[in-house]
């Protein structure tokens, strides 16, 4: 299988220029780490097992390699095939966070599983979802990630909070179903295609079930698995599939947030998750949201859009100081833009950098205040209704 991989990805055209080192925000800071090092081991192997896990873990898939290579070679999709062909998932590698994340998902995919994923919708009575409906919103692991996180002050359900309160200012009730499960990204790309595909089969059943014409993402690696993974395994989804910014940006003048800078205008720096710029191209949209709410500046960081400078987050595969490294260097890249406010657009790239800001050794440096853009939209909706209020 690996052999047929390596033939598919056309990894036979490297011409071993290190181009895709140069530009591997790991191999710049791991001298024992090069991606045509790994490639050219795959080639040259008839023995699956002598592909080291260390090497294999490393990669972060973020994608900055693939735009440079004079051959063409997706380096990203060869180490997704090489996990899967090598049954790289199953060998025991340790994970990050002692493999919590990755037995979560295994749970996920439990015959007879009984969540309890609607509990947050009950603190937030406001909040007006429907049963049924044409636009479904995916919540994936949200629920699951305040509960792992919370050392890190982990609130990635005010995502979904916020998500609910701004598709209800542009009328919609989303759907949001009590049994979906994790999309599976994390599964397929540390090589379980087969725990991977029983996690799609199982959402699009209840998704196609449901009836809904489209589903809304908030989170990027949801949005991949949905857009491409899933289709990539021959799975048919008879719905559209939209980042929550790709809607939004076609519903901004009806939410009457139009863009203004006055005295008391904060500035803000937007960090492009690499599933969401890269992977998916998805790069204007979020950018065409911010600049419609009101007092709102941005400024840009040094590397943004697909050039932007990845979280290290690795679907939890390795969390080691290498990616430390890569975290506290790009909230420094941040905090030199003058920005009040780091913006995301994925709850992994908040966990990871929460858990960096909390380097005692570093304390004020690199420490700066995030909200996710579907949050920041959502309080900018809620001042403005608030203002009508005093105002009437």
């Amino acid at each position: 299988m690996l052999r047929e991989q390596i033939k598919k990805s056309k990894a036979f055209l490297c011409l071993e220029c290190g181009k895709c080192a140069a530009v591997c925000p790991i191999a710049r800071r791991n001298s024992g780490y090069s991606p045509r090092r790994l490639l050219s081991q795959a080639i040259a192997t008839d023995n699956p097992d002598t592909l080291h896990d260390e090497a294999l873990s490393s990669c972060l898939t973020c994608m900055a390699c693939d735009p440079i290579c004079p051959s063409g070679i997706s380096m990203t999709y060869v180490i997704k095939d090489i996990r899967q062909a090598v049954g790289f998932s199953s060998k025991g590698t340790v994970c990050s966070h002692s493999g919590a994340m990755q037995s979560l998902m295994h749970l996920m995919n439990s015959e007879n599983l009984t969540q309890n994923r609607l509990d947050w919708l009950s603190e937030e009575p406001e909040l007006a979802t429907s049963k049924k409906g044409d636009t479904l919103l995916f919540i994936g692991c949200l629920p699951y990630f305040d509960v792992f996180f919370a050392e890190q002050g982990a609130k990635t359900l005010q995502i979904a909070k916020s998500a609910v309160r701004v598709l209800n200012a542009i009328g919609i009730k989303p759907v949001i179903l009590p049994n979906e499960r994790c999309c599976g990204h994390d599964l397929v790309w540390s090589g379980d295609e087969e725990g991977f595909r029983r996690l799609a089969e199982h959402n699009i059943a209840e998704i196609t079930k449901s009836g809904v014409k489209r589903v809304i993402f908030t989170c990027p690696e949801c949005l991949l698995a949905f857009r491409q993974d899933y289709p990539s395994l021959g799975i048919d989804m008879p719905f559209e599939t939209l980042h929550i910014t790709e809607l939004l940006r076609g519903e901004m003048q009806g939410l009457g947030a139009e863009y203004e800078l006055d005295k008391d205008e904060t500035v803000v720096t937007f960090q492009d998750p690499c599933r969401l710029v890269r992977h998916l191209g998805i790069e204007e949209d979020p950018r065409h949201v911010l600049g419609w709410i009101k007092g709102k500046r941005l400024h840009e960081m040094e590397r943004h859009g697909k050039r932007a400078l990845c979280c290290a987050g690795n679907t939890w595969l390795n969390c080691d100081r290498f990616s430390k490294e890569i975290q506290v260097e790009r909230l420094r890249e941040a905090k030199a833009t003058g920005a009040e406010v780091l913006i995301t657009a994925c709850p992994k790239c908040q966990i990871h950098f929460s858990c960096a800001m909390q380097d005692p050794m570093l304390g004020e440096e690199i420490k700066i205040e995030m909200k996710d853009i579907t949050q920041l939209l959502a309080e900018s909706l809620k001042k403005r209704e608030e203002g009508e209020g005093e105002g009437g």
